[in-house]
């Protein structure tokens, strides 16, 4: 899924966004609205990682979506 596609599903994949991350809020969800880099610097922010973990993560998430 590209960022075109994320924002056009936005609403139907926060949920599952939530449940793959549980540290998001519904206040960080908003924020990101299908920006995918707006996602990854919330889960360096949430989680503690670097970038290129952040990177890695969201890919391997995409492949599922």
């Amino acid at each position: 899924m590209n960022s075109d596609q994320l924002k056009g599903k936005w609403t139907q994949v926060k949920g599952e966004l939530k449940e793959t991350w549980g540290e998001l809020t519904d206040d960080d969800l908003t924020e990101i609205e299908g920006d995918l880099e707006k996602l990854m610097g919330k889960l360096q922010e949430r989680y503690g990682i670097e970038r290129e973990e952040a990177q890695r993560r969201v890919d391997e998430w995409r492949q599922f979506v």
